[in-house]
């Protein structure tokens, strides 16, 4: 039986860049943001359930949701945000599931569930092992504005909208220093597999 290690952190914390260099060692990643774009493409079961309760008026011409328009509408409206969340999380985590099982199936033994709120959205089940990817939040603070086009203020409401990464620091199994340069983050990423027997 293989084993599935979830990865997260915090926006901007170099998640992406661990993703894609445990992709590069041969991993098979399943990505949370993915499937939460794949579970409401037109034909699958949450599709209909979320224009049901939505409305047609959140379509676009091509019959793809109009993630913005969404967006404004559950922005600022907690019941109709709890509403989507309550159709659009299950699909989500059955189809990280039915990933991963075809991942291990196909003979991978070791599966990485890239999930940003593992730990706030008590996710932690699904997985054998947790990996934070982890910055101090002036470097995160900074990649956030170069990234995004932020000012200050913008930036740090989307990070303090998050849990602190403090304090999944203090959650998960082993963390990744990424306040450094790209090389040093590897350098830790095959520590931590080694340590873990998974190379």
């Amino acid at each position: 039986m293989g084993q599935i290690i979830g990865i997260t952190g915090g926006i901007a914390s170099g998640k992406s860049t661990v993703s894609l260099y445990l992709q590069e060692l041969g991993f098979t990643i399943i990505d949370a943001d993915l499937a939460s774009r794949a579970v409401v493409e037109p034909g699958e079961e949450a599709y209909g359930q979320v224009v049901s309760a939505f409305g047609e008026g959140i379509l676009l011409a091509d019959g793809t949701i109009d993630r913005a328009k969404l967006g404004s509408i559950i922005f600022h409206d907690e019941e109709k945000r709890l509403q989507l969340n309550g159709i659009v999380h299950p699909a989500v985590r059955r189809w990280m599931r039915l990933k991963t099982e075809e991942a291990l199936e196909a003979g991978k033994e070791t599966v990485f569930m890239d999930i940003p709120l593992l730990f706030e959205s008590k996710l932690t089940y699904m997985v054998e092992k947790t990996l934070l990817i982890y910055v101090n939040e002036r470097v995160q603070l900074e990649r956030l504005m170069n990234r995004n086009g932020l000012s200050e203020a913008d930036a740090l409401a989307r990070i303090h909208s998050q849990m602190p990464l403090a304090d999944k620091r203090a959650l998960a199994d082993a963390v990744i220093d990424n306040d450094g340069r790209l090389e040093d983050t590897k350098s830790q990423v095959r520590a931590v597999l080694n340590d873990w027997h998974v190379i």
